[in-house]
């Protein structure tokens, strides 16, 4: 016959417990650090990747039209002379 002893279900308990402790604050930790960096990055005014492609984007075509624009002033130029 197996009696329990009532200081070991004491132990065991209270390192569950401090097991579950443990694990809330590394939550608590991770989510404090990740608010750090995005207030960090924020502060910074880093853009999003959407956000730079679509401005690099709009900087070739800006690019495409004034070669396009050149090449029709060119012409131009050279009818006139």
């Amino acid at each position: 016959m197996q009696t329990r002893n009532k200081f070991f279900d004491d132990m065991s308990q209270l390192m569950t417990n401090a097991m579950g402790v443990a694990q809330g604050a590394k939550d608590e930790a991770e989510n404090a650090a990740k608010s750090l960096v995005d207030r960090w990055l924020a502060d910074r005014d880093f853009v999003t990747r959407e956000e730079f492609d679509a401005v690099r984007a709009m900087a070739q075509k800006a690019r495409e039209e004034n070669e396009a624009l050149k090449a029709r002033l060119d012409a131009l130029e050279a009818a006139t002379k």
